[in-house]
């Protein structure tokens, strides 16, 4: 639906709107905000390379999901960083989306949407594409050959990505360390508007067989950035603590006693574990991080490196506390050094601030304000 000149103002619930996201291959913060911003704005279909429903939020089986045509990439659900090389073509070639306006969920792929004339394109940007702008991060835990192809392959991505940038009529990012990022990679001033807690937590609990209340928590994919290693070696040498972990590493591997490893677990049995925990701690350098926020909403407060999104996330001494490196040492200092007891209502009020109402309102204005000033 188009409004005609000197009309009033369409809602946004009237408009016609699209969203679109990299990939639906795995249960992320990113995941979680795109589905979020698929439903808040009613969106007509949601748009992405790749998507498998089984390795993803169920959510998204409520919505109308059209994804990439090519039958190559959709061999590389289970891990579609091996999709690299295709993934920057697959978008290209999609079909152009006409619509009011497109809110483009990215970390790098969905800016590339194609949109017939007249679509307004919103980037909600979870990070510039991490594997072109800090590669030894993403590539960490990858093998030689991998890094040697994404090395040659880094020059020409950089033009497609930065082209792609160049489409979007605003840009938003979800942190203050992602808005320079996005300057620096593409010399664009990004609004900051957190992403929003998705967990309910007042959705039914189950609890996890074989653990009980008090243990320490960490929560995150299998990367190498995100730290895990080094948690579970600090843990090694706190037999008197536990820590569980979510992902982060094999519930197959050679763990220490004191640590659970209970690889990914049902929305019921995580907001459970957000509830007993002692509190998250995390090391990982994220954009944003939105597990502080998930284990706040809980009245769960937190241990979390000095660094990334977990600056704009954690209100020190009210809803968690900070360790100034993730040295095997440091962490041990800061999980023996922290407190038992925590004002509950200071650590909820923290997690107040990143609802879903304040982020869906703020996406809301954001369309109405640039399509008003297309209208002048």
């Amino acid at each position: 639906m188009s409004v005609e000149s000197g009309a009033p103002e369409a809602s946004i619930s009237r408009l016609d709107t699209v969203v679109a996201h990299d990939y639906l291959t795995q249960r992320g913060g990113a995941e979680r905000v795109a589905l979020e911003l698929a439903t808040r704005l009613e969106a007509r279909e949601l748009v992405t390379s790749g998507y498998a429903p089984e390795l993803t939020f169920d959510g998204f089986r409520e919505l109308r999901v059209r994804q990439s045509r090519s039958r190559l990439l959709h061999r590389f659900a289970g891990d579609m960083r091996r999709a690299l090389p295709l993934l920057a073509r697959a978008w290209s070639q999609m079909e152009p989306v006409d619509a009011d306006a497109v809110v483009c969920s990215s970390s790098g792929w969905a800016h590339g949407v194609p949109v017939r004339p007249g679509t307004l394109k919103v980037v909600y940007c979870h990070n510039p594409a991490r594997w072109l702008y800090q590669r030894e991060d993403y590539v960490r835990d990858q093998s030689l050959p991998v890094r040697g192809a994404l090395s040659v392959l880094s020059p020409g991505l950089r033009r497609w990505d930065r082209r792609a940038a160049a489409t979007a009529d605003v840009y938003l990012a979800n942190s203050r360390n992602v808005a320079e990022r996005v300057r620096h990679a593409y010399g664009i001033e990004a609004e900051v508007l957190p992403p929003p807690v998705a967990v309910d937590a007042t959705g039914l609990q189950e609890p996890v067989a074989g653990v009980e209340p008090g243990f320490f928590l960490t929560v995150s994919r299998a990367r190498g950035y995100k730290g895990a290693d080094a948690l579970v070696d600090a843990f090694a040498r706190m037999p008197d603590e536990r820590l569980v972990v979510v992902g982060g590493v094999s519930p197959e591997g050679d763990l220490p006693g004191n640590v659970r490893a209970v690889g990914r677990v049902p929305e019921e049995q995580l907001r459970w574990l957000y509830a007993n925990a002692r509190a998250l701690v995390s090391v990982s350098r994220e954009d944003f991080g939105l597990t502080p926020v998930e284990a706040n909403a809980f009245g769960c407060p937190v241990l979390v490196v000095r660094a990334g999104g977990f600056l704009d996330s954690t209100a020190e001494g009210e809803s968690g506390l900070f360790l100034d490196d993730d040295a095997v040492d440091t962490i041990i200092a800061g999980v023996r050094a922290f407190p038992r007891e925590w004002d509950r209502d200071a650590v909820l009020r923290n997690a107040e601030r990143f609802s879903a109402d304040v982020f869906a309102k703020r996406i809301r204005a954001v369309i109405d304000e640039t399509r008003a000033g297309r209208s002048a």
